[in-house]
């Protein structure tokens, strides 16, 4: 993003299947049939199950995780949601023979429940099961071989849900028990832990902020980490590749008396490209009564709190074309200024300021009015579905990984209260270093491990895959991933509820087909139920050097949530040229029931955005197409002129989008024209609301909005054109 100028002064205030979660329900019934438990196996059995990754339906509150039942503290315990089905599964870590169960229960205890056995996690086989279980503690002598063991109740004894204060699994396996690759350890030099009492911490955070500041592709990843506290009198300025975040497990558990500083000094005001740098999990009193945020592109803004305004602008009101807020209370006034375009997300405003062209809300208490074009307010009351970022915290001395719960209608912020959802303890992550080959890393997700990415550059020659359900995945500083021999970096396997978050992926010299891929070809699995999250990954091709990619990122599985991403194909830095960082394709989606809020899609040579999926949504869009077309027949589609931004397919029946904008700025031929920036099929399902292009100081036009609907672009006045509904 490098945008000319935009001057504002500040303004006064079918693929399936929904049947198929009865099915299994109903097949859960029909299997409610009493087994004779096995004989134990010889060996003197080891408990397998304690400290190691478990998972299920739900649970009561935020007291009462997963995590409670594997433990080893019969003074904790995991309850779930008072309905039925609900099961809890345990990942041993490795394949064992099986010979013994231990059922520790609370008084709301299964009267009807199936302990069932998988190697894989997707093949299951019943290894006991009952419709008269009489609570308390039972102890099941059971036979197999499993690495995954999964408990599932339907019919509770008591009105309340499940509750167990130990599920214990006891068995052998072939390597000892232990896993090969140690969980937790150490984060790394470059993540800085403060706490309030640690000595000069203005002169460190000034040291990080003096190599950042204009290190646009350096090779710098720092990690700010502030101890739950209060800090008097400290600026933390944020350069490029550094994050900052409280380690409590809500915001205001760590307080600035001062502010969390992005400004554009180092590019004389210009801000449009104060990219990759983030804050989170702070509570700020700013100085002044107002923080400044300066940013554009993939900066996100989460579970903050501050205690004044919030200025979305550098000093001067220079340019700036951000951004993101999510899961944050601002008190006072958000002031975007110059700001071309915003989304915001699941917080609390006291108010909003202005709007360019494109400012776009959904679950935002205190969100203006819904007034799209004049002003250019996009606002949703709720958002359908949510889950917020993983994040690092400090419970007492012990680090832990709080995975926030999926919401449905979501309005507000997450923490009011008692944050709901699971805390993992680091001893069930790998901790990934700068060195850490992809074939180590593999084996740790193999063991069952999370993955928590420190601050750095990791080069894979294979790629990293992820085909173990509700996996978390965690880059601190924007930890960056580099295919190296045309690899995809990542890979998601069609399984429930995985976690990427907070990645940096650089396309490497050699083509890569896939950068990230979200699901193997021909995904079908339902995952409404637990969906994976991709939030905060972003991907690059060039820039930092040359690099090469067919598609930055597949979505292949259903019910996919992509919040907050930046797809960048590099229309500056090194590497930059139309087929020296050439990549086709920004974003292909091709599941089912996908939700994108916040999508950021920029300079791909063909299209930005292809949506194959069905029933897809995406809550707010940002695109500029690529700058260095060299003329028009290199960007000609057929008999289209230009590939649209955003592409739903002819084959598509429902789609809905909401805050969609489109800018050209075709530099090396400004007579290039673009037919339209949005393309869709003309069908009762496909609805698409608040979309304008807009004509960069004329370099190129738009003849369209969409399809073959929207007045044209003209001129060099950088005035929109809008399209407030479609059809």
């Amino acid at each position: 993003m490098y945008a000319p100028p935009v001057f504002h002064r500040p303004v006064a205030s079918t693929r399936r299947r929904r049947t198929g979660v009865l099915t299994a329900v109903a097949g859960l019934v029909v299997s409610l049939l009493a087994f004779v438990p096995s004989s134990p196996a010889s060996a003197a059995p080891t408990l397998l199950s304690q400290g190691k990754t478990v998972t299920a339906s739900s649970q009561e509150n935020y007291g009462t995780p997963a995590t409670s039942a594997v433990d080893g503290d019969n003074g904790t315990r995991w309850s779930s949601a008072a309905s039925d089905p609900q099961w809890i599964e345990v990942d041993l870590g490795s394949s064992a023979s099986v010979s013994q169960i231990a059922l520790k229960w609370e008084t709301a205890y299964a009267k009807s429940y199936k302990i069932e056995f998988s190697t894989n996690n997707s093949t299951w086989s019943t290894a006991y099961s009952t419709t008269t279980g009489p609570g308390g503690n039972e102890t099941l002598n059971v036979s197999g071989t499993a690495r995954y063991v999964r408990l599932t109740g339907t019919t509770r004894a008591t009105q309340y849900g499940y509750s167990l204060w130990e599920f214990q699994v006891f068995g052998t396996t072939g390597g000892g028990g232990g896993p090969q690759i140690p969980g937790g350890g150490d984060l790394g030099p470059n993540v800085l832990v403060f706490d309030p009492s640690t000595p000069n911490i203005q002169a460190k955070v000034d040291e990080i902020f003096k190599k950042q500041e204009s290190a646009q592709f350096g090779d710098g990843r720092y990690a700010l980490m502030f101890k739950p506290g209060t800090y008097n009198n400290l600026n933390a300025q944020i350069g490029f590749y550094t994050s900052i975040a409280g380690l409590g497990l809500k915001p205001d558990d760590t307080t600035f008396n001062g502010d969390v500083t992005v400004d554009a000094g180092w590019f004389n005001g210009n801000a449009t490209q104060n990219f990759w740098r983030s804050a989170e999990n702070l509570a700020l009193n700013p100085v002044s009564g107002t923080d400044r945020w300066a940013v554009s592109q993939a900066a996100p803004f989460r579970r903050m709190h501050v205690k004044g305004g919030l200025n979305l602008a550098p000093n001067g009101y220079g340019w700036a074309s951000g951004g993101y807020i999510a899961d944050s209370k601002i008190d006072g006034q958000v002031g975007p200024y110059s700001q071309q375009q915003w989304y915001t997300r699941d917080s609390s405003i006291g108010s909003w300021g202005n709007g360019v062209w494109n400012m776009t809300f959904s679950g935002v208490e205190g969100a203006p009015a819904q007034s799209f074009p004049n002003p250019p307010y996009t606002t949703l009351g709720t958002t359908p579905v949510s889950r917020e970022k993983p994040f690092l915290y400090l419970d007492g001395n012990d680090y832990k990984v709080f995975v926030p719960a999926k919401r449905t209608n979501a309005r507000g912020v997450s923490w009011n209260g008692t944050p709901q959802g699971e805390s993992i303890p680091l001893s069930q992550f790998y901790v990934v270093k700068p060195g850490a080959s992809a074939a180590t890393i593999n084996a740790a997700v193999q063991q069952g491990l999370h993955l928590l990415f420190t601050p750095g550059i990791y080069h894979v020659n294979q790629t990293i895959n992820i085909d173990r359900a509700n996996t978390v995945v965690l880059g601190l500083g924007l930890a960056t991933i580099i295919p190296d021999n045309g690899v995809t970096a990542i890979k998601v396997g069609d399984v429930d509820g995985v976690k990427l978050a907070g990645l940096l992926v650089d396309a490497g010299p050699q083509n890569s087909q896939v950068l990230v891929q979200v699901g193997p070809d021909g995904a079908s699995a339902d995952h409404s139920a637990n969906p994976t999250t991709v939030q905060d990954v972003f991907v690059r091709v060039g820039g930092a050097g040359a690099g090469k990619a067919t598609t930055a990122m597949v979505i292949n599985n259903d019910d996919t949530i992509v919040d907050h991403t930046w797809l960048w194909r590099a229309d500056h830095g090194d590497g930059v040229g139309w087929e020296t960082n050439r990549s086709d394709y920004g974003l292909q989606v091709n599941g089912d029931d996908v939700l994108a809020t916040g999508l950021f899609v920029e300079h791909f040579n063909k299209y930005d955005v292809r949506w194959s999926g069905e029933r897809g949504k995406t809550i707010f869009f940002q695109n500029e197409k690529s700058y260095d077309a060299p003329n028009q027949a290199a960007v000609q589609n057929g008999n289209t002129k230009g590939f649209a931004a955003y592409k739903v397919d002819d084959s598509v029946t429902t789609h809905e989008g909401w805050g969609l904008g489109s800018y050209c700025y075709y530099n090396v031929d400004p007579t290039i024209i673009q037919g339209h920036g949005f393309e869709a099929p003309v069908k009762a399902g496909v609805k698409f609301h608040d979309l304008l292009v807009v004509s960069l100081g004329g370099q190129g036009q738009y003849e369209h909005v969409i399809n073959n609907t929207g007045a044209p672009t003209s001129g060099t006045s950088t005035v929109p054109s809008n399209v407030v509904s479609f059809p």
